[in-house]
């Protein structure tokens, strides 16, 4: 080997050696940047299916009203339902010679309601759901004779009938007592509609389609427009806002516009949770969102106790009293408790740890609506607070 190779290999393993950890820096450098940007990403993919509805793609409600027959004994006591049922013999061609013979309780007015899902021919099979109108007690048991259910428009789309399901029971006795499970004044007739009109539908002018978002953000808007451009060309789509995303069909599926659609929506978007905590007073019920923050803080809660005990007290006249008479009355007696309460560092970045820093204040669900809405005022609560 001669001494000039030598010196040039010794030169380029220094070279080598000297960028070496300049390498390593970079490449740790690139890992950082790429775990920070998957910090920033969207938690999660849903399909566009489960995001988007196609404009024109829409159901219609319908509704109409409906006769009951069948009830044991449970169906309306008024006018209404006697005229309701002499207007329905008419119809049939039966006489009625004397009212009287109509008073029945097996009979019930009832509004019949459905929705005509978009694309639905004649002929089709759809739900319809039945409601008493009066005093009805139960439709268990009971049957929907043929209603006709209009649409918006007074025209009929669907006739109803069939047995109603009401997925509970009503069971009195003579002494007032009796057992209930469920609503037995609502039932539905699964399939019990038969469509006679179809309603046009029209999703495209032949060039586009529209998708609704169904909850409208534009971050989700942006991230729709930017799958559907990445997997077929740039500018396909347009996002005009943050409910609405045009499409333009590209020629070679205009032709099949539904495997067009098909394809779209089982793209897989990337979304996020929104921050915000969904309370329902009326049932105690609280919902906290994966992105809920709250800020450090101190909280305190402690519950004041009040009950209130009458006794009845008895005074009886002195024995062979001529005018003496039993006197009832009442003595009241208030007591108060107070728990006592300490306070107690809360802070989360998570739902999980918004859950566990709650969690030790040990507190009933409706004590934490309150402290919800606490943490809200106070600015800790880095969420928007909806109430039902």
């Amino acid at each position: 080997m001669s001494h000039r190779s030598y010196k040039f290999r010794k030169t380029v393993s220094r070279f080598r050696a000297a960028i070496a950890p300049t390498r390593a820096k970079a490449l740790s450098l690139l890992l950082l940047i790429s775990a920070v940007l998957s910090l920033n990403e969207p938690a999660f993919a849903v399909r566009l299916r489960d995001l988007c509805e196609v404009q024109g793609a829409r159901g219609n409600s319908l509704k109409g009203i409906g006769l009951v027959v069948g009830l044991a004994g449970t169906g309306d006591k008024t006018d209404a339902a006697l005229r309701a049922q002499e207007r329905m013999l008419d119809r049939l061609d039966i006489e009625i010679l004397n009212a009287k013979d109509l008073k029945s309780d097996n009979v019930a007015v009832v509004v019949v309601t459905a929705v005509l899902p978009p694309f639905a021919k004649e002929g089709t099979r759809i739900d319809v759901q039945v409601s008493s109108i009066y005093d009805c007690k139960s439709l268990e048991g009971g049957t929907l004779l043929d209603t006709l259910v209009y649409g918006a428009d007074n025209e009929v789309y669907a006739v109803a009938q069939g047995p109603i399901s009401v997925g509970g029971f009503n069971v009195e006795t003579g002494g007032g007592t009796g057992v209930r499970k469920n609503h037995v004044t609502a039932g539905r007739v699964p399939m019990g509609a038969y469509v006679e009109r179809e309603v046009p539908s029209t999703i495209t002018d032949g060039e586009r389609v529209t998708l609704l978002l169904k909850r409208p953000d534009f971050t989700t808007a942006n991230n729709i427009r930017q799958m559907i451009n990445t997997k077929y060309e740039p500018g396909l789509a347009e996002a005009l806002g943050a409910g609405t995303v045009n499409v333009q069909i590209p020629p070679e599926f205009r032709p099949d516009l539904v495997s067009f659609i098909a394809a779209l929506q089982d793209l897989d978007v990337q979304t996020s949770l929104l921050a915000r905590v969904v309370i329902n007073e009326r049932t105690g019920t609280i919902v906290v969102g994966g992105e809920v923050m709250i800020n450090p803080c101190q909280v305190a809660h402690g519950g004041l106790t009040i009950t209130v005990a009458i006794t009845p007290v008895i005074s009886q006249p002195a024995p062979f009293s001529p005018k003496g008479e039993t006197v009832k009355a009442e003595v009241a007696e208030v007591r108060a408790q107070e728990v006592e309460a300490y306070l107690m560092p809360v802070q989360g970045t998570s739902a999980g740890d918004v859950a566990m820093a709650l969690n030790k204040l040990k507190v009933t669900p409706r004590d934490m609506i309150a402290i919800f809405q606490a943490l809200r005022e106070a600015g800790a609560l880095e969420a928007d607070l909806e109430i039902m």
